[in-house]
């Protein structure tokens, strides 16, 4: 991924107009499937995007400081025990294990960046989300 433009997206996602769901999630990079593929492409390929976001994580530590480092697990617990969980914290809760996230200083607004894993066969996602609701 090149990081100048993961940058420029987070600038243009971070102060733009939010949906009426409240939120915004963009796909930063997108792999291509691995059906038929062996578990090492996964692997490296899962090691790349977690370079990726770790240098687009450090850019945006020297804007807003360190990220809050979140896993989803318990939301997703949660919200499978039937717990009501706000989106987009349910919906992300089911295929990105963990996030980076920053409230923007001064705003409710949170930015987060997660690695999107809904199997083994399909693609790897680097995503950006911009929100207002809180996490859970």
């Amino acid at each position: 991924m090149d990081i100048a433009h993961g940058l420029a997206t987070v600038d243009l996602l971070s102060v733009g107009e939010l949906p009426a769901e409240g939120y915004l999630v963009a796909e930063l990079q997108t792999s291509g499937d691995f059906h038929g593929e062996d578990r090492s492409a996964w692997e490296e390929t899962e090691e790349q995007y977690e370079a990726d976001r770790d240098g687009l994580s450090e850019r945006l530590t020297g804007r807003w400081g360190l990220p809050h480092l979140v896993s989803l697990a318990s939301t997703l617990e949660r919200s499978m025990a039937g717990e009501d969980i706000p989106e987009p914290w349910a919906s992300l809760s089911g295929h990105v294990p963990d996030l980076h996230l920053w409230q923007l200083p001064g705003t409710p607004r949170w930015i987060a960046l997660g690695i999107s894993q809904w199997d083994a066969d399909l693609p790897l996602q680097l995503l950006l989300v911009v929100t207002e609701t809180d996490p859970p």
